[in-house]
């Protein structure tokens, strides 16, 4: 009894499991991209455990290690320690020449200024400003003595500027300064030199630093106050085997070559075929939540996580979990859907470098957390001020949960979180930004793209409405059925009704040819009379629905439903037409090319459209009963058809779509009360 009740349990799983339709078939050249990109993630995500040594700082020690002889080992975590204490106070600045050569240029512009301002044009703009006592000394001069002079002040700005100018002296000590320089001359040409000069070098600076110079400085202040080392006899214990390696028995144990700096080929396949895993699983479940998914959607999942992988590579332990996870989490849930978005969301999270100890362990947590709430939300907002306010209250609370867990481990000052959260506020509104530029270059479809689709005012729909009345007409009721069917099944409703004012836009090819649109009754097939033309024009309405998707750059979901609408039905009405002539007509010249529908949604429009026109020609006198038997007939006859395998959907959502269009039905057939016309009365002249 035991085999069978395991045989069964193991079939339910197997079919809760199983996709609810079959994924789209990709071309060969794209699953090869596909794989490439997730061979090149997982390099990346593998990439430390290839050049990183097989002991560090912090690990666990895989063994117990005495000291095999004496020795004196360099305490290399005190010594960078020290050398970032010394660091800010050993800066050694140079002279540069370029900012010297900008400043005598500078003096130079000045001194042609002076020959103007001793002239007769007071109101011209000064380099400084002269007394009449100065100016009659300036004009007084001859051109000797004011070669001598403009050589004196160039002079003293060499001496200057060769002794190096520091940043932010004050005006009146580089007053001072400047005097000093041309003390030999006499009063007024030592002050309007010298305030020449303080006019061309207040607030600037010609030093800069000399990296080299400094590292020299600082190596020389270490030897004087001599190399922080460990003493290490023989036999010392260095670590033990299951305690955490520190910082000096990690010296210790480089000094006496046991930490291997070699690759490790054994270990980063082990880390890489599991990083190889983690992206195919991937690629499994977003095309298992969305099977009419397409490669370069997947591409840019997997882009997402390439570049996740680059960043932390690059950062190191700076790099930050919520900047990196919620951004992407956010705007792929916004064009695949939340599964797709937690499905990546999970596959970035378990790819992240480790260790995730401590500070970064939580954070990570952290960020997990809001892309989660991030991807469940965006996924329902309906419109761009929705998505906007989640941008805003997203890196609040994130802020918010950080500080408080931070509080907890009383280390509120570890991370600038005021910061963080103003820069991940940022980042989602760019992505916002951005985001109808991503939805065009990878044909994603958000829930608020779908609803500016949706708007009867967008030009196609404007030309069916305008062009092709009677199709308008039905359209909307199609679309009302359809909504309504997708609520009742928990399919995707948005995209049902947006779909459905699109499924028809191909007849405008030729309206006339449509019975909704023949309105004095003139049915131009009666005058072709060709049973085989007639099916070509039926035909093309498809065609031309998908040329004017293209035209008019409808997303692929949206142009999917204008031949999966009809599948491969039969055009039953010509069919009979050609075999009252010739009862050898093979049946599939009057069938529409399909693809038969490959989602529940499009199937949804097709049964739709198929118990429409039935249902609104039924007498007023139908009861429910009966109209649900019609629609049963029908909706059974298409899956006979075999028109429904590939959509996914279970006969137990047909039984729950039949209830659902009978209850349009009866919305639509709602009777009202007469209302008394009065009669006109008669005027007398």
């Amino acid at each position: 009894m035991r085999q069978p009740r395991l045989r069964t349990l193991w079939r339910r799983l197997l079919r809760a499991e199983r996709p609810l339709q079959s994924p789209a078939c990709w071309r060969g050249q794209d699953a090869a991209a596909v794989l490439l990109v997730c061979l090149l993630a997982a390099l990346l995500a593998s990439w430390p455990w290839l050049v990183e040594p097989n002991l560090r700082a912090g690990m666990v020690a895989p063994f117990t290690v005495r000291a095999p002889q004496a020795a004196r080992v360099v305490d290399s975590a005190v010594l960078e320690q020290r050398r970032e204490q010394m660091l800010p106070r050993t800066t050694v600045q140079v002279v540069d020449e370029a900012a010297s050569a900008m400043l005598r240029e500078r003096l130079e512009e000045s001194l042609q200024a002076m020959d103007i301002q001793g002239g007769k044009e007071p109101r011209l703009v000064k380099p400084v400003s002269l007394t009449e006592a100065e100016r009659a000394w300036l004009r007084g001069l001859s051109s000797v003595q004011r070669t001598a002079w403009e050589r004196e002040v160039r002079q003293a700005q060499l001496r200057m500027l060769s002794q190096g100018l520091a940043p932010g002296v004050a005006e009146g000590q580089l007053l001072q300064a400047a005097s000093l320089q041309l003390d030999g001359l006499a009063k007024e040409a030592r002050d309007v030199g010298s305030r020449l000069l303080v006019h061309g070098l207040q607030g600037q600076s010609n030093l800069r630093s000399d990296p080299a110079l400094s590292q020299r400085r600082i190596e020389a202040l270490i030897n004087q106050e001599g190399i922080p080392t460990i003493n290490v006899k023989q036999g010392d214990l260095v670590v033990q085997q299951g305690e955490r390696i520190s910082p000096q028995a990690f010296d210790v144990l480089d000094y006496f070559g046991l930490v291997n700096r070699r690759p490790r080929p054994m270990a980063w396949l082990g880390h890489f075929l599991e990083s190889l895993a983690v992206c195919l699983v991937l690629v499994l479940l977003q095309r298992r939540w969305r099977p009419s998914l397409e490669p370069r959607q997947v591409m840019l999942s997997l882009a997402a996580l390439l570049a996740v992988q680059g960043v932390n590579l690059w950062l190191g332990p700076l790099a930050s979990p919520m900047l990196l996870l919620v951004p992407p989490t956010l705007l792929l849930s916004q064009g695949m859907g939340s599964g797709c978005g937690l499905a990546w969301l999970a596959a970035a999270t378990l790819l992240w470098p480790l260790p995730l100890s401590g500070v970064l362990g939580m954070r990570l947590l952290v960020a997990a957390a809001t892309g989660t709430v991030a991807a469940m939300a965006a996924d329902r907002q309906r419109s761009r001020a929705g998505l906007l306010q989640l941008a805003v209250l997203l890196p609040a609370g994130a802020v918010l949960m950080q500080w408080l867990l931070l509080q907890g481990r009383g280390q509120p000052g570890q991370i600038d979180l005021v910061g963080e959260g103003l820069m991940l506020a940022g980042l989602l509104m760019l992505g916002l930004l951005l985001a109808p530029l991503v939805e065009t270059s990878f044909g994603l479809l958000t829930r608020a793209r779908l609803l500016e689709l949706a708007d009867l005012e967008r030009p196609l729909l404007r030309r069916l409405s305008c062009e092709a009345p009677g199709t308008f007409e039905h359209t909307l009721m199609i679309a009302g059925l359809a909504e309504e069917g997708a609520r009742s099944i928990g399919a995707d409703v948005d995209l049902v009704r947006t779909g459905a004012l699109y499924h028809d836009v191909g007849k405008l090819h030729g309206p006339q040819w449509f019975i909704e649109n023949q309105e004095g009754g003139h049915n131009p097939h009666d005058q072709l009379d060709d049973p085989f033309t007639s099916a070509a024009i039926l035909q093309a309405h498809v065609d031309e629905g998908l040329r004017l998707a293209r035209r008019y750059r409808l997303p692929r979901p949206l142009a999917d439903f204008i031949p999966e609408h009809q599948g491969t039905l039969k055009m039953g009405y010509f069919l009979h037409q050609a075999r009252e002539r010739n009862p050898a007509v093979p049946e599939e010249l009057f069938r529409y090319r399909g693809p038969t529908p490959r989602s529940r949604e499009t199937a949804i429009l097709m049964l739709a459209d198929g118990c429409e026109a039935a249902l609104r020609s039924l007498p007023p006198t139908t009861t429910e009963a009966e109209a649900q038997e019609m629609v049963r007939r029908i909706l059974g006859a298409r899956q006979r058809d075999g028109q429904l395998a590939s959509s996914g959907i279970s006969r137990a959502e047909l039984e729950l779509l039949i209830r659902a269009f009978v209850r349009v039905w009866k919305r639509m057939r709602h009777r009202r009360i007469p209302y008394p016309i009065p009669a006109r009365k008669a005027y007398s002249a």
